[in-house]
């Protein structure tokens, strides 16, 4: 699946984006802020995370901004499922491009994508130390749920407090005013079979 933004295309990753991925997260800040990605960073990781891109997570996109030359990878974003079943939206972007406005440009898309799927709710989550992402997640509509969660980040080297935030997505159709609810109600969401064969058309 393939989307463009204002000034993104979001697209699946490949095995020839190793060495450029490699060369965007590669920053110990970067990756201090994620959960799964280790540090340093290498292409052999960007490879094996590559490798993971599938017909089964058809929500999963690189950041690449479009330019009059060139264009780069300049951030990640994705939903994923959680070991409850719940679905967590999740992000980074290049330190170049902080603050300019990436992440919740491709956030918006995912909210949307989200909707599209029938997935009903979100949840999100960022270090205690990282309040910039709770910026975005609240322009977003994600509010916090009150809850901190303690979580591991290999980039860390140790787990650390992350707070929680939650959002619910308005069906289509299913609201007077067609708006979203940002205060969650938790539930379980569903995959349509014709988004993963739109994904394998799409990728191959």
């Amino acid at each position: 699946m393939f989307a463009r933004t204002e000034r993104l295309l979001l697209r699946p990753g490949w095995q020839e984006d190793a060495p450029a991925l490699a060369r965007a997260i590669g920053d110990e800040m970067i990756v201090r802020n994620l959960a799964s990605a280790p540090w340093p960073y290498s292409e052999d990781d960007a490879r094996t995370f590559l490798a993971g891109w599938s017909s089964a997570n058809p929500s999963r996109f690189l950041m690449v901004q479009r330019t009059a030359s060139s264009p780069r990878i300049i951030g990640c974003i994705g939903m994923d499922h959680m070991e409850d079943g719940l679905v967590e939206l999740g992000y980074w972007v290049a330190r170049p491009f902080w603050g300019l406005g990436y992440a919740t440009e491709a956030g918006r898309h995912m909210i949307d994508l989200a909707r599209t799927m029938g997935i009903r709710n979100l949840m999100a989550s960022h270090f205690v130390d990282n309040p910039a992402s709770g910026s975005v997640l609240r322009k977003l509509g994600f509010r916090p749920t009150g809850r901190e969660i303690v979580r591991a980040s290999r980039g860390r080297g140790t787990p650390a407090p992350t707070i929680e935030y939650a959002r619910s997505i308005a069906a289509p159709g299913n609201d007077k005013d067609d708006a979203d609810d940002p205060v969650a109600t938790l539930g379980k969401p569903r995959w349509p079979a014709e988004m993963r064969d739109d994904w394998r058309l799409q990728a191959a």
